[in-house]
C-alpha cells in the first residue's frame, strides 16, 4: 500500500451531503505526519497525541457493502496508548468543564433500575461511569483497549461493568439490548455521525433514553469571529466543520435532523460550558463558574450558543414489559450473526468464523 504523507491525500465520504471536510472551505493541512499508510499520529485541539486510523480514498460509500470495504472509507479516532484522562482532565485545568457536564448528566439522565442496562459509548477511562446511578449493568465501549484498561483499574470487575473494545459504526450487540445510552465527547470524532446514530438506535429498546453531547459550531466565540472576519467558515450554515483532524463541530439543527432520521425524539436540550475561556477560569473561582453555567444551561431549548450541547433523546417506539428479562446477546460485528456464545478467552462466530479475544476482563470486537 502506498504511503499517505499528508492529509491532502484523503477524502472523507460525505456521500449523502456533498459537503467537503471543512464545510465548503478548503485549507492547507498543518504539515506532514509520520505514516505507515494505515495510522497517523495526531495531536489535535490541545489534546495529547493519539493514533488515528486512516484509510485510502474511496469514491463513495455503497449501501449495503461488505464490512471490509466500508472500513476502507471511514477513519476512526483511536486513543490507544494515550494518557488523555490524566493529561487532559486531571492535569489539564478541566475541572470547570467536568463540573458542568456532571450537572447536565444529572439533569437529563433518569436514575436507572437494577434490571436495566446502560451503554456508555466513547467511555474512555470511565470518567463519567459512576455518574450513571441505579443501572444494574453498564457496558463501556471504546475503540481503545488501553483506555478500557484504565477504566477497569478505576472501576474494577464484577457483574455491573462490562468492558468492550469496539467500533461504534459496527457495534457488537444484538438489537434492543439497552434501556439507556450515553455518548459524551465522542460524536465530534465521527466522520459519519449518521451511521453512528443509526447503530446506537439499533441496540436500544423502544422508549430508551439516549444522552448525546456534541460540539456546537454555532457557539458564541465562532459567531463573533465570523462577524469580525477572523474565520472563513460560517457558524450558521448546516454542514459540519473540521477544525482539526478528526475533530468536528456540528450545527444544532443538523444534529436534531440526524437524530430524528435515526429514530430518536429530542426531549430536552442543555447548553453547557458557557464560560470555557482561560481568562475566566483564571479570574473566577471554579465553583462560581459552574454555578453560573448551571443556570445558563436552562436556556438550551431556546438557543444554542455554547461550545457544548447536551440533548436528551428517546428511542421512538412503544416498550414492551416482557422484554426486561431478556438475556444479554453479543452480535458479530462483521457478519451480523447473533447470538454469539460468551466463551472467553475466545468468542467464535459460527457464521463467518471470526474469532474475538476476551482477555483480562475486556472483550475485543474490533474488526480493523
Amino acid at each position: 500500500m502506498p504511503i499517505i504523507d499528508s492529509l491532502t491525500h484523503l477524502r472523507y465520504p460525505w456521500s449523502a451531503s456533498g459537503w467537503d471536510r471543512r464545510g465548503r472551505t478548503h485549507r492547507t493541512p498543518p504539515g506532514l505526519r509520520r505514516s505507515n499508510g494505515k495510522e497517523v499520529l495526531l495531536g489535535a485541539a490541545g489534546k495529547p497525541a493519539r493514533r488515528t486510523s486512516l484509510k485510502r480514498e474511496s469514491s463513495h460509500l455503497p449501501v449495503p457493502v461488505p464490512v471490509d470495504e466500508t472500513m476502507n472509507s471511514i477513519p476512526v479516532c483511536n486513543y490507544e496508548g494515550s494518557d488523555y484522562q490524566q493529561s487532559f482532565w486531571e492535569r489539564g485545568g478541566r475541572a470547570y468543564e467536568d463540573g458542568c457536564e456532571r450537572i447536565a448528566l444529572r439533569r437529563l439522565l433518569p436514575v436507572g433500575q437494577e434490571h436495566e442496562r446502560l451503554l456508555e459509548l466513547g467511555a474512555g477511562a470511565g470518567r463519567n461511569t459512576l455518574r450513571y446511578v441505579g443501572y444494574g449493568e453498564i457496558t463501556l465501549v471504546d475503540y481503545s483497549r488501553t483506555q478500557l484498561e484504565q477504566a477497569r483499574q478505576r472501576l474494577g470487575d464484577g457483574r455491573r461493568f462490562r468492558y468492550v473494545a469496539a467500533d461504534i459504526y459496527y457495534l457488537p450487540f444484538a438489537p434492543a439490548q439497552f434501556h439507556a445510552a450515553t455518548m459524551i465527547r465522542t460524536l465530534h470524532h465521527m466522520v459519519e455521525p449518521r451511521l453512528a446514530l443509526d447503530q446506537v438506535r439499533r441496540v436500544l429498546r423502544p422508549g430508551a433514553i439516549f444522552i448525546l453531547e456534541y460540539a456546537n459550531k454555532q457557539n458564541l466565540k465562532a459567531v463573533l469571529r465570523y462577524l469580525l472576519r477572523r474565520q472563513s467558515w460560517s457558524p450558521f450554515s448546516p454542514e459540519p466543520v473540521e477544525f482539526a483532524p478528526l475533530n468536528f463541530d456540528f450545527h444544532p439543527a443538523t444534529v436534531r435532523t440526524w437524530l430524528q432520521a435515526s429514530g430518536f425524539a429530542v426531549e430536552r436540550q442543555l447548553t453547557v460550558s458557557h464560560f470555557r475561556v482561560g481568562l475566566f477560569k483564571r479570574l473566577f473561582p471554579q465553583g462560581w463558574l459552574v454555578a453560573l453555567d448551571s443556570v445558563a444551561q436552562l436556556t438550551g431549548d431556546l438557543w444554542q450558543l455554547s461550545p457544548s450541547v447536551f440533548a436528551r433523546c428517546r428511542a421512538v417506539g412503544t416498550p414492551s414489559a416482557e422484554s426486561s428479562a431478556e438475556p444479554f446477546v453479543f452480535r458479530c460485528p462483521a457478519c451480523g450473526h447473533a447470538p454469539l456464545e460468551d466463551t472467553p478467552p475466545r468468542i467464535l462466530c459460527p457464521e463467518c468464523r471470526r474469532e474475538y479475544p476476551a482477555e483480562d476482563g475486556i472483550y475485543d470486537f474490533r474488526i480493523r
